[in-house]
């Protein structure tokens, strides 16, 4: 069960991350700066983060007219769920 809460901080740390950085990125486009780059904005999602991402999309409204966002973000979300439920059920019990 070590592993299981090793995995619930990683999961937690990335979605806050993830979500301060779409904040980041919405806060540099309504001042014209230098953005974060959108590949970093999905890797972010992909790589755990996409609860986060899609909050930060929701409360920030940013990025939410790209089909680039709007269709994998909630995916990943779905997916990272499914493969958790999976690891859970098939290895940690």
């Amino acid at each position: 069960m070590v592993i299981m809460k090793y995995l619930v901080i990683y999961l937690i740390v990335i979605n806050i991350l993830t979500f301060i950085v779409y904040g980041i990125d919405k806060a540099a486009a309504k001042a014209h700066k230098r953005r974060v780059r959108i590949s970093t904005l999905l890797l972010l999602a992909a790589i755990g983060g996409s609860l986060g991402a899609l909050l930060g999309m929701s409360i920030f409204r940013h990025k939410t007219k790209k089909w680039y966002f709007v269709f994998p973000v909630p995916l990943m979300l779905v997916a990272q769920a499914v493969i958790i439920v999976i690891v859970y059920y098939f290895f940690l019990r």
